[in-house]
């Protein structure tokens, strides 16, 4: 895969591609069941999605993640091709329940954590069925006021 910097991104001939947008928010805070369906999907520039057969977007609800940017109503882009690592933000099943959390390594140990200072330590069950979706590769926010119906 070629980098781009800013200065060397042409002014045209980018082609997009279409990721799927996932029908229900991501839980940002303490998981909430996931539907298994599609809510459309957005046109991106393909240089910002390599992966796209394996590439989604999925809408954030809470605040649980706000120390690492992301916020109530962004889009976070998911590719579960990335490899998850210290300090990675993914997006996992923690017994069937999709949310989206830091991953924190320390020796052989990974685990799941919030990244709010004001929330508490995110508690897993030590039997906890922990599947790892994919790994967030960036996040998109309105800066606007945008009104119930988005407008």
């Amino acid at each position: 895969m070629r980098l781009h910097t800013v200065a060397e991104l042409p002014q045209e001939g980018f082609s997009t591609v279409r990721v799927p947008l996932m029908g229900q928010a991501l839980c940002a805070g303490f998981p909430s069941a996931a539907d298994d369906f599609l809510e459309g999907a957005l046109e991106l520039p393909r240089w910002l999605v390599p992966n796209p057969p394996a590439t989604f977007l999925w809408r954030i609800a809470g605040d649980s993640m706000r120390d690492a940017g992301i916020f109530d109503g962004d889009l976070a882009c998911v590719d579960p091709s990335l490899k998850p690592a210290h300090g990675s933000v993914v997006v996992a099943a923690v017994d069937g329940e999709m949310s989206i959390k830091r991953m924190v390594v320390e020796g052989n140990t990974a685990r799941l954590a919030f990244d709010n200072a004001d929330l508490p330590v995110y508690a897993l069950q030590e039997l906890a069925e922990v599947d790892v979706w994919g790994v967030v590769r960036f996040t998109v926010r309105w800066h606007v006021a945008r009104t119930r119906q988005g407008r």
